[in-house]
């Protein structure tokens, strides 16, 4: 698994990163039966003339190819690292139960065409 934290336009904060690491631990966990590679993306990015604060986070695997990111009027980074993380969690359950339907259904399609 490679996990890369990016701190765009800012100073990086040991503080942020180890909120962020704690935060992907659930998203690496979910990860974790995957095959490799597997690459995790993280981008902050602050605004310069307003006060948006934007995340971005990449997620590509073999089976897996997801992008989220969220930007907020007056939010701190803390909140929208909140957002994005259960945002990509939700899509990963969502992508991995779509998935296993899929099969299921293949499963099901042929046993149909043996009993014709």
């Amino acid at each position: 698994m490679i996990k890369r934290i990016v701190f765009k336009d800012t100073e990086k904060s040991d503080i942020m990163e180890q909120y962020a690491n704690d935060q992907l631990a659930k998203i690496e966990a979910f990860l974790s039966n995957e095959r490799s590679p597997i690459y995790i993306d993280l981008v902050f990015e602050p605004s310069k003339t307003r006060e948006h604060h934007q995340i971005k986070l990449v997620i590509k695997t073999p089976r897996y190819d997801k992008v989220t990111n969220y930007e907020y009027k007056g939010t701190d980074f803390y909140d929208t690292l909140d957002r994005v993380i259960d945002t990509m969690y939700k899509e990963l359950l969502e992508e991995k139960r779509r998935l296993d339907d899929d099969k299921k259904m293949v499963g099901r399609h042929d046993e149909f065409k043996k009993q014709r």
